[in-house]
C-alpha cells in the first residue's frame, strides 16, 4: 500500500561522489576539501526569491498516511500529492503552512492514478520490501514529462514545495546500468523544473552526492541517519544555512520516549530537525526539542 519514503535498501555510503565516480574520505577534513572544490557548482536555472527555503532548525509535520491532523502548530507540513485534498491544503495555509507535497519521481508505483503513464521498458527491478513499487530508469526522456506533469499538479494543487522521493536509484538494484553522473543529471532536472514552477525542493537521502546537489536543493529530508551513523554527510545544509528535516523510526509507539531520549542526545544530529515516527508515517509524531 504505502512505502515509497522508506530509506534506501543499501546502506548508502558516506563517500562524496565527485564527477560520478566515489572517492574515499578522510573525515571532516576531506570534507572540507571537497566542498571548496565544488563552490563554483550553480544551477543554471534561477531559483525565484519566492521559493521556500527554511532555515536550521524549521518545525515540521511528515503525514503520509490517515486523515491529516490539521492541527499541529509548526511551520511545515509535509503530506502526499496524490492523497492530498484541496480542503486540507487550504486549511493549513489558512492557518500560515508551508505545505510540502511527497510525490515518488524514482519508482513506479501501481496504486497511483497515473501508473498506466509509464512505458514499460523504463520499470526496472522491484523494491524487495515494497510491493507494487519498482525502480525507473532515471535516464529515460519518456520519463521526464510524467513527473513534469507531477509537478504541475502540485502547483494547481497549491503546494508550496515538493518531496521527490527514490532519488538514488543509482546506488540500489534497479535494473539498469546507472551511473552516479546518470543520478545527478536526473536530480539536477527534477530541481530545475521544481524552480521553474516556482516550487521549493528537498534533497530526499541519496548523501553520496550531497555536495554536488547541495546548490540545486532548497533542504534536505533524511531517514535514519543516526540509525545508520552517516549523519555528517548533511551537514554541508547546515552550514549553508538549509533546514534538514531528520526521522527515526519506532516499529511500536510505546518506544518512543526511549528512542526519544536516545535519538535527541545524539550530536550528530544537531541542527536538525528532528521526528520520531511510525513506519505507516501516520499523524504520530514526537519531536526533539
Amino acid at each position: 500500500m504505502f512505502g515509497s519514503w522508506k530509506l534506501g535498501l543499501s546502506v548508502l555510503a558516506v563517500a562524496v561522489l565527485v564527477g560520478g565516480c566515489s572517492s574515499s574520505g578522510g573525515g571532516d577534513e576531506d570534507m572540507a576539501d571537497a566542498t571548496g572544490a565544488l563552490t563554483d557548482l550553480a544551477p543554471d536555472v534561477a531559483i525565484p526569491d519566492s521559493v521556500w527555503r527554511p532555515k536550521p532548525g524549521t518545525t515540521w509535520q511528515w503525514q503520509l498516511s490517515g486523515v491529516v491532523d490539521t492541527s499541529l502548530d509548526v511551520a511545515m507540513y509535509d503530506i502526499d500529492l496524490f492523497e492530498a485534498t484541496q480542503e486540507v491544503v487550504n486549511s493549513l495555509h489558512a492557518d500560515g503552512r508551508i505545505v510540502i507535497c511527497y510525490f515518488s519521481a524514482g519508482t513506479h508505483e501501481d496504486w497511483r492514478p497515473d501508473q498506466s503513464s509509464f512505458p514499460a521498458e523504463i520499470i526496472g527491478k522491484g523494491l524487495p520490501e515494497w510491493e507494487g513499487e519498482k525502480w525507473l530508469d532515471v535516464r529515460a526522456q519518456s520519463l521526464r514529462p510524467i513527473l513534469s506533469a507531477r509537478l504541475d499538479k502540485a502547483v494547481a494543487l497549491g503546494c508550496d514545495g515538493v518531496e521527490p522521493d527514490n532519488v538514488d536509484a543509482f546506488d540500489n538494484d534497479s535494473g539498469f546500468d546507472l551511473t552516479g553522473a546518470d543520478q545527478l543529471a536526473f536530480n539536477r532536472w527534477l530541481a530545475d523544473e521544481a524552480h521553474k514552477r516556482g516550487l521549493s525542493v528537498g534533497l530526499k537521502n541519496d548523501l553520496g552526492q550531497v555536495l554536488e546537489l547541495l546548490p540545486w536543493f532548497d533542504w534536505a529530508l533524511n531517514e535514519e541517519c543516526v540509525a545508520y551513523d552517516d549523519c555528517a554527510s548533511l551537514r554541508p545544509f547546515i552550514d549553508a544555512g538549509k533546514a534538514v528535516f531528520h526521522t527515526e523510526y519506532v516499529d511500536d509507539q510505546k518506544t518512543g520516549e526511549t528512542a526519544l531520549s536516545q535519538v535527541c542526545s545524539d550530536p550528530q544530529r544537531d541542527g536538525f530537525s528532528t521526528l520520531i515516527k511510525d513506519w505507516d508515517l501516520t499523524a504520530w509524531r514526537m519531536a526533539c526539542p
